[in-house]
């Protein structure tokens, strides 16, 4: 039997979904055995009651969730995500530049420092890469700090806001489509294929219409998933590492590309679980220590 700690925060948890799929979670622990208690940041002094630490909290490294993650490995315990993927996914340009040295498929890809931010650079950047541009600031989640730029100007505008931020941001080719694949894996392998459709003339998953439509949710079985996309995929998770990923991976005329590997993804009850139902127990077994789970 393993005692396994899911360390959140309220603010967190931000809907119903996400609150039943903790349900889930404590439930496929039970069925299989083990005991599964939620602890929060004032708890963290009980962390090394536990055999493995689960963190369903927004992950930085100035966050609490780090700390949880550190605390936990240095006592020996399991615990997702693991502390070096926080700190590569939290930093996108970390991130980028080990999908690039690793040669996975992404759209092209470049940094950009203050001092090289001027309308005569920006420019040349939208002829050579292409108009528009998205603009990311590294430290971002949930696609704040990500902007669309068709001209000099705005490149400028919206590059100054987000070197606030940080030293250096990334500018991204932009590769339109009306979905986003979203593949969750660990430790090298596939626990979901979910396809994100985007609200009606929206480009990015969180954005939604004056009426109100979010992006839907599809869950796809893992078997009928194309194999390209299963390989791009993990060639972006090993890239980073053996935790668990949310990768984004853009489709277009039959070829697939990484746009995100992002550390701690969403899993909401009949969102992420659709057509993989069984990820709560792989989850849990692969905390347990059961390395067999798939």
């Amino acid at each position: 039997m393993a005692r396994i700690a899911v360390f959140t925060e309220r603010y967190t948890i931000r809907n119903s979904q996400e609150l039943t799929a903790l349900t889930n979670f404590r439930m496929a622990a039970f069925e299989l055995g083990h005991e599964l208690d939620f602890i929060f940041k004032t708890e963290l002094k009980y962390l090394t009651r536990y055999d493995a630490v689960f963190i369903r909290a927004l992950t930085d490294p100035l966050n609490s969730s780090y700390v949880a993650a550190r605390m936990a490995e240095i006592q020996g315990m399991r615990v997702l995500d693991q502390s070096e993927s926080i700190r590569i996914c939290c930093d996108k340009i970390n991130m980028y530049a080990r999908l690039q040295a690793n040669k996975v498929s992404m759209p092209e890809t470049r940094f950009m420092r203050e001092l090289e931010l001027n309308e005569q650079n920006a420019e040349k950047l939208l002829e050579e890469m292409g108009s528009p541009l998205v603009l990311k600031a590294p430290n971002s989640s949930f696609s704040a700090y990500v902007d669309k730029v068709n001209t000099a100007e705005d490149f400028v505008r919206v590059g100054k806001r987000f070197l606030r931020r940080a030293d250096r941001i990334v500018v991204q080719q932009y590769l339109p489509s009306s979905f986003d694949w979203r593949i969750v894996t660990l430790n090298g392998q596939v626990l979901a294929v979910i396809k994100y459709v985007f609200a009606q003339d929206k480009w990015r998953v969180m954005d939604r219409t004056d009426e109100g439509e979010w992006a839907k949710v599809i869950g796809i079985p893992k078997h009928e998933a194309h194999p390209k996309l299963i390989e791009t995929a993990l060639a972006a998770a090993n890239a980073i590492g053996k935790s668990l990923y949310g990768i984004d991976i853009k489709e277009v005329e039959g070829e697939f590309y990484v746009i995100e590997v992002n550390d701690n993804p969403t899993i909401a009850a009949g969102e992420e679980d659709q057509a993989n139902p069984e990820i709560y127990e792989q989850i849990i077994r692969y905390l347990a220590g059961d390395d067999g789970i798939l």
